[in-house]
């Protein structure tokens, strides 16, 4: 006899699983058993397990995760093709199947592969929907899809869509630390969006009032030095990915340079077979004027198969031979307009290869990647915004300043300081030549350590460079800025910072307002 409503029923194999409601005893076989013990045994039963959707971050699930962070992608995926296998209800594997999706077309931008793999985004969403809401990971897994399909989204110029993606990632994310304070991964998470979405450029604000997004540098940057120290499975797990945040972070928002390269050597990051470090490494560097050292990175990174291919590499390796004048950098930059599906950074790539042959003296050829600029590639970049224009300009740069500017690009000031020797700004003819020349013995000078020579060829660029529509006085105003920073001068390097901030409609706008804006923020510790 059986007192009780039936109300779900479930085959799992030759398994048969009946749950009863109601405070009744259940007679099976003569077995008196008392309800709440039945559903307690239910519960613990492997066939409840496997017969919902979960969330099991097992140990062949933490591997294959580990396998992708380091962008291991073939590996990582047969490991999640054998845990769908074994376990096809649990979410994990499918989760992690979106970093795969992400990093080939975050690198790659093929436009093909993003229409194959486009419509995998919302199935995902509602695959986490049908997980428990009981468990940390249903927002976070949702939150990161989004987040990660944000990024994407700008990669292919879906600018709108992918503000939208990231607010919904802001909000989960946001929620679920709310839920699960204890969580870690959602503080990394967190903490990430609260510095991106506190600095956000004033060209940008009307999105994000749009979209009530509101961020906080200082509080998102302690969120990732907690997570970063904390010692739990997930963080330790999770530590990886949230190294990629925090120095990218580090670098660009908060402006402490050797404190990245120092916590690279201390923590000793396997910049060798970890290919999301050596990129990390290789591309900080180049942007901190190290093109020795990123090229080092880029020739000893191993070599075997089954990592991700990414024709980025050779855009890296052009970058930093061409910042030593070497002549082989040709062949990479050449190799990565022919590889690459993208758009990001084609019409800088093209502009350095104009720039490569003008120097060589072929002129034919210089002119011949120039044409290009213009009917290649994106402009949603800065780099690539300034390459277009001037390739429309129709002007070629001064070979004195241009070489000053490659090799101090590169970290080489003293080579660089050694060729503008004998040159003054004199000169040359244009206000916008006088003005760079004395920008780039600004470089030069701060690339030397040599801060007060520095600051007054900075103070001259600001003179020249006021109503120019070049980035010069902008960019002196900010690297001015740093240098008071650093000295403990808060109050002259905001005064900089804003000064930054005051020119209008210049090249590099929204990043150098940025990053003024975040000098701001650190300088009155908010």
């Amino acid at each position: 006899m059986v007192n009780a409503v039936i109300t779900s029923f479930y085959l799992e194999g030759c398994c048969i699983c009946v749950i009863f409601t109601g405070k009744m005893t259940i007679h099976l076989k003569n077995l008196i058993i008392s309800s709440r013990i039945f559903y307690l045994l239910l519960f613990l039963s492997p066939c409840w397990v496997f017969g919902q959707k979960h969330f099991d971050f097992n140990n062949a699930c933490q591997q294959a995760y580990r396998e992708i962070i380091q962008l291991k992608l073939v590996s990582g995926q047969r490991m999640l093709d054998t845990e769908k296998k074994r376990d096809p209800n649990n979410l994990i594997p499918f989760y992690l199947e979106n970093y795969i999706d992400f990093f080939n077309l975050f690198f790659n931008e093929d436009p093909a592969e993003y229409q194959a793999r486009v419509g995998r985004q919302d199935k995902r969403i509602q695959l986490m929907s049908e997980g428990p809401e009981s468990s940390p990971f249903y927002l976070f897994t949702k939150s990161v899809i989004h987040f990660q399909w944000a990024a994407i989204k700008i990669k292919f110029g879906n600018n709108w869509d992918a503000g939208w993606e990231f607010r919904r990632s802001f909000l989960q994310s946001k929620e679920n630390q709310q839920k699960f304070s204890s969580f870690q991964p959602a503080v990394m998470l967190s903490g990430t969006m609260q510095v991106v979405a506190g600095t956000i450029p004033d060209g940008y604000k009307w999105l994000s009032g749009l979209l009530g997004i509101k961020g906080n540098m200082t509080k998102g940057m302690q969120q990732l030095e907690h997570f970063l120290s904390a010692g739990d499975q997930w963080a330790m797990l999770y530590h990886d990915e949230a190294i990629f945040y925090y120095l990218y972070l580090k670098f660009y928002i908060e402006n402490k340079k050797e404190e990245v390269f120092t916590f690279i050597r201390q923590n000793k990051l396997d910049v060798k077979n970890n290919y999301l470090y050596a990129y990390l490494a290789a591309n900080l560097s180049i942007n901190d004027q190290q093109s020795a050292y990123a090229q080092q990175i880029i020739r000893q990174r191993n070599n075997g198969p089954g990592y991700l291919n990414m024709p980025v590499w050779d855009l890296e390796m052009g970058y930093a031979s061409l910042n030593h004048l070497e002549p082989d950098a040709h062949i990479y930059l050449e190799r990565f307009i022919r590889d690459f599906k993208g758009r990001f950074y084609v019409k800088d790539a093209l502009q350095k290869l104009s720039w490569y042959y003008y120097l060589a003296g072929d002129e034919q050829k210089a002119a011949s990647f120039r044409e290009q600029i213009i009917r290649r590639g994106g402009s949603e970049s800065d780099a690539d915004k300034q390459a277009l224009k001037e390739a429309r300009s129709g002007k070629w740069p001064d070979k004195r300043l241009l070489k000053a500017r490659l090799l101090s690009d590169g970290g080489y000031n003293g080579e660089a300081l050694l060729s503008l020797q004998g040159v003054s700004s004199a000169d040359f003819r244009s206000p916008e030549e006088k003005c760079e020349f004395a920008y780039r013995l600004g470089r030069i000078y701060d690339g030397l350590g040599r801060g007060d020579e520095a600051i007054a060829a900075y103070l001259t660029t600001l003179k020249t460079g006021e109503g120019l529509k070049e980035y010069y006085a902008a960019k002196a105003a900010l690297q001015a800025g740093y240098i008071y920073e650093q000295r403990g001068d808060g109050a002259t390097a905001i005064a900089y910072f804003e000064k930054c901030l005051s020119l209008k409609d210049h090249d590099y706008k929204n990043s150098l307002d940025q990053k003024a804006k975040a000098g701001i923020t650190r300088c009155k510790r908010e």
